[in-house]
């Protein structure tokens, strides 16, 4: 394989299918990135064989085709440090590499290309379409609520649901209930999977916000593929069922309030830094009916904490504790100027929603208060 490219093109690449490479394996050859080189031009692949991130056909001079599988660090670190504007790669006999820029010229040892495994073939046949920007957001909005717990594999995902042209994004963390929703193109796709948490946040990285870039999503039964303008992505699917999470969103309440979102972000950043365990000294909100006021206070062994804030509040009054970081994660996710909190009692979930629009909901469990 002989290959000339621009240095930029190369790095953003890497940083692209690195993403997908394996750091700890027991197949030393998961560690590599794949570099293919023909008549399309010059493909990179990293594959831990749960996820898989293959770029496009990059713009390159093939002066002959091939490939070759490089430790995937390595060949970061170096085209990172090369001089010059352009990179030149050569195999030579047992897989010896160049990787030549400028007056700069490394040779390092690679590993046979054919060895590498592949991204696996799905059915792309059913899927949708939607903007890049939107999905990056769902994922944004979601996220954080992916639970860590390795016992209960479907909570480490999220759930993505499509129906009746919509696309439901939700993930449960044990303490809280995320869920997003957006239109999608396709109609007809009825279709629920569990995607991985890690795949998610390494997806948000590669997604771009702007408005005229489109990501497509295709479904097979033990993989899911998202396929953007400049990479493929596939990742294997987490089996098992997910949480009936609908019929914890109760839809009976006895208080409303609505607020600033960026007042309350505020302000609960401020009470955070005295409720630094945050399980053992929780933030109260005191929502104040007749004074159409919210409370913020917080009792720890570091000091405390006191603040009012102004608020719309319908129903009756009511003293609840929260860790302050559960609600922070929410509010700073929210990209709506007011949000409504409703509550039931100082011990059941409180749900949190959009004023005007019904695209998004969270559930935040409370704490008890100590007396």
């Amino acid at each position: 394989m002989k290959v000339k490219c621009r240095k930029d093109i190369l790095a953003e690449g890497i940083g692209t299918v690195s993403k997908a490479v394996s750091s700890r394996s027991t197949l030393p050859i998961l560690e590599c990135i794949l570099v293919s080189a023909g008549e399309a031009g010059m493909t990179l692949l990293g594959n831990d064989l749960e996820l898989g991130i293959e770029t496009k056909p990059m713009e390159a001079e093939v002066l002959e085709p091939g490939n070759v599988a490089l430790d995937a660090k390595i060949f970061a670190d170096i085209v990172r440090r090369l001089p010059g504007e352009e990179v030149f790669i050569e195999t030579m006999g047992n897989y010896v590499t160049l990787i030549k820029g400028g007056v700069s010229e490394f040779k390092i040892l690679g590993q046979p290309g054919d060895e590498f495994p592949g991204l696996p073939e799905v059915e792309a046949e059913i899927g949708f379409e939607m903007a890049s920007g939107t999905l990056k957001d769902m994922i944004r909005q979601t996220i954080f609520s992916v639970s860590a717990d390795e016992s209960k594999p479907a909570m480490t995902g999220e759930l993505l649901e499509t129906g009746n042209g919509k696309l439901q994004m939700a993930s449960v963390d044990g303490f809280r209930i995320s869920v997003r929703y957006a239109d999608i193109d396709n109609k007809e796709l009825e279709r629920k999977v569990i995607v991985p948490g890690k795949t998610l946040s390494e997806i948000f990285k590669i997604l771009q916000s702007g408005a005229q870039s489109v990501t497509s999503v295709y479904f097979g039964d033990k993989h899911a593929v998202f396929e953007t303008e400049d990479a493929v992505i596939v990742t294997r699917l987490i089996e098992g069922k997910f949480l009936d999470f609908e019929s914890v969103f109760q839809t009976e309440f006895t208080t409303f309030m609505t607020l600033n979102v960026q007042e309350a972000a505020d302000c609960l950043e401020r009470a955070s830094l005295i409720s630094r365990e945050a399980r053992k000294s929780p933030v109260k909100l005191s929502i104040d009916k007749d004074r159409e006021m919210l409370v913020v206070d917080s009792n720890t062994e570091t000091g405390t904490f006191y603040e009012e804030l102004p608020a719309e509040i319908d129903g009756q009054s009511i003293e609840i504790a929260f860790n302050p970081r559960f609600l922070l994660d929410i509010l700073k996710s929210i990209d709506d100027e007011r949000v409504r909190f409703m509550f039931t009692t100082p011990l059941s979930p409180c749900v949190i929603k959009g004023v005007d629009g019904e695209n998004y909901k969270y559930l935040v469990l409370p704490l008890r208060l100590k007396n």
